[in-house]
């Protein structure tokens, strides 16, 4: 299979997961806001709120990471919108441990999948824009190549000094220790 072919299959399946799991979620957030007395349109301005949120806080804390800033508050809601979905899916579902484990697989699924699918980016450091000063840039460290980092490190030779001759005295030359005046 060419990777064209496997991005399209996995492409079919991510949005064929998505809806499904999108309908199911909408629609048990839609019939428990009903269940609990809101008009039918609130029930699907409910359902549209929770699931949208989900994945407009995934992509926010995608492009968020991306450009360096924090994601602190993003995540947490991102957390609670996820749960708030889940609770409807298992507020909805026969009340017995299958029955809540059955109703939340569609939205486990697509909150798994939306992970997959937003993690895939590649973490680039932030941009520097041309008037900030050069503390805050941040530089990649160069990396050894592979024939560097298998090669052995051979220590120098030490160094020796060189060395001097003898000095020689001569005999015949007495030595003189005088005041010059």
């Amino acid at each position: 299979m060419t990777e064209r072919t496997e991005s399209a299959v996995r492409l079919v399946i991510l949005l064929a997961i998505a809806a499904m799991a999108g309908a199911a979620a909408f629609t048990h957030v839609h019939d428990l806001s009903v269940a609990h007395g809101q008009p039918d349109w609130i029930g699907w301005a409910n359902a549209v709120a929770v699931e949208l949120m989900t994945i407009y806080l995934g992509l926010e804390l995608r492009a968020r990471r991306r450009a360096g800033r924090p994601v602190g508050l993003v995540g947490s809601l991102l957390v609670a919108f996820a749960v708030l979905s889940l609770a409807a899916q298992v507020a909805e579902a026969h009340p017995s441990v299958w029955g809540w484990v059955v109703a939340a697989v569609p939205s486990l699924a697509f909150l798994a999948l939306v992970k997959v699918v937003l993690s895939n980016a590649p973490v680039t450091p932030p941009a520097v824009e041309p008037d900030q000063p050069d503390a805050y840039r941040y530089d990649e460290p160069e990396q050894a190549t592979e024939v560097e980092s298998v090669r052995p490190i051979v220590p120098a030779p030490p160094v020796v000094p060189a060395v001097l001759p003898p000095r020689t005295v001569q005999p015949n030359r007495p030595h003189v220790v005088g005041i010059i005046r």
